[in-house]
């Protein structure tokens, strides 16, 4: 995954030299490399396209959204401890409870876990 995120981010920054003076740069990942609108981002329905027909050729599950691997993005973070602040700025949230409906239900299994081991820690005394 990262070779292929390496090349792509190549052919971005080729895209960015060839149209300097259009190029569109809002430092998107999934950005147009053509000469219709670069630097632009793609249409998410490109996207959802592309993804349902690579996940079908990885036998992987068809439910899968580029949105479900931001949440799933979001749930790690917080649940190895990013702070809520450093999370907003990561995925470009200006209103804390966008963030916080991922973030807090993590937090909630995280405080959930930590009772459960507290519990057994107490038990093995």
């Amino acid at each position: 995954m990262i070779n292929e995120l390496s090349r792509h981010k190549l052919a971005q920054k080729q895209t960015m030299m060839k149209h300097r003076y259009i190029y569109h740069d809002e430092d998107f990942v999934f950005a147009c490399i053509d000469d219709e609108l670069p630097g632009h981002p793609l249409y998410i329905k490109k996207v959802e396209n592309r993804m349902r027909r690579l996940l079908k050729i990885a036998e992987l599950n068809p439910e899968l959204t580029p949105h479900s691997l931001r949440h799933t993005h979001t749930s790690l973070l917080a649940q190895a401890g990013v702070s809520l602040p450093q999370i907003m700025e990561r995925l470009g949230h200006k209103d804390e409870d966008t963030t916080k409906n991922v973030y807090l239900h993590v937090t909630k299994e995280m405080k959930k876990e930590a009772s459960q081991k507290f519990k057994e820690l107490m038990e093995n005394l």
